[in-house]
């Protein structure tokens, strides 16, 4: 008898206490369910990350295609000489502009429509299929098309409106030599209004509607609705919009390439980073001037990310 109780701990303790088991079965079914992902993962890490690495890599070494005998160890000169150049200084200052002049312009249009959008009358759905359409729009042909369709001098829409409005002595301005930058921005924000249109169209049909009526019921007047209700409401929609637009819009590169090449002061810092690498050749400042536009991205993408995770609590209470 002294045996057999002996040998039944030992039994259990072979066997392990049954909450181990039940941890490991648990850790199995969740590797089995994310093994599948790996190869996505993987694939992920190969084709963004590795990349990145090697331009981090490339922006600490003197490397000019033009002396391929000078090639070696820079430090931080080649972020120092992009800090100091005055082409770059000019281009991360005509990248400012025209991010922000693109995103406030992009939403106010937006918000405008988005209102218009948010009434109830015939045909809502197809227009507001139309209105996104131009955000669909391959950006190279969307420039392609301001450029060649809109703002040619001979034979332009904007050019024929006038010459149809004012006759024949019409004054035919060549759109893009006066207005170089306010061209790109105008073609920018056609293409950009509709991405804004959408999230705070989104917003706006989040609002309590109940709240809304028994204000109009109170004697609240539409603008006085639209000043302390709808606009406090729409605030996380509007930071959200801004800062998705700034992330995309500071990294363009088709509208000033495709419309102006980068002349008449139009060229923003991803156009400068072109130049650098395939006219200049010199890949060191080149890779350092776009991990300073990486890190700025990081930057707005974080406050993004703050407004989308405070959107989701409010919208989860």
């Amino acid at each position: 008898m002294s045996v057999d109780t002996e040998a039944r701990p030992s039994g259990r303790h072979a066997a392990g206490p049954p909450g181990s088991q039940s941890t490991m079965l648990r850790k199995t079914g969740d590797w089995a369910r994310r093994a599948p992902l790996l190869p996505a993962l993987i694939f992920m890490i190969v084709v963004t990350q590795l990349p990145f690495v090697v331009t981090i890599i490339t922006s600490f070494m003197d490397w000019n295609a033009y002396y391929p005998d000078e090639r070696g160890f820079a430090g931080i000169d080649n972020f120092r000489r992009v800090l100091t150049d005055a082409n770059t200084r000019q281009a991360i200052l005509v990248t400012i502009l025209l991010t922000a002049a693109v995103v406030l312009i992009s939403l106010l249009l937006g918000l405008g429509i988005a209102l218009l959008l948010d009434r109830r009358f015939r045909g809502r759905g197809i227009v507001r299929t139309m209105m996104i359409t131009p955000f669909l729009v391959v950006p190279v042909a969307a420039a392609l098309l301001w450029k060649h369709a809109l703002y040619n001098p001979e034979y332009g829409l904007f050019n024929g409106l006038l010459t149809w409005i004012f006759g024949d002595n019409a004054p035919q301005p060549d759109w893009i030599s006066n207005q170089p930058l306010w061209s790109v921005i105008f073609a920018l924000v056609w293409q950009w209004t509709p991405f804004m249109m959408l999230i705070l169209l989104a917003g706006l049909q989040s609002r309590p509607l109940d709240v809304i009526e028994a204000a109009g019921i109170d004697g609240a007047s539409q603008w006085d609705i639209f000043r302390y209700m709808t606009l406090p409401h729409l605030r996380q929609y509007l930071e959200l919009s801004a800062l998705l637009g700034s992330i995309y819009v500071v990294q363009n590169f088709d509208a000033v390439f495709t419309i102006t090449s980068g002349g008449l002061g139009t060229a923003n810092l991803p156009y400068t980073i072109y130049q650098t690498f395939y006219t200049a050749h010199d890949y060191g400042r080149a890779s350092a001037a776009g991990v300073i536009v990486v890190i700025g991205t990081i930057i707005i993408a974080t406050f993004a990310l703050r407004s989308v995770s405070s959107l989701f609590k409010e919208e989860g209470r």
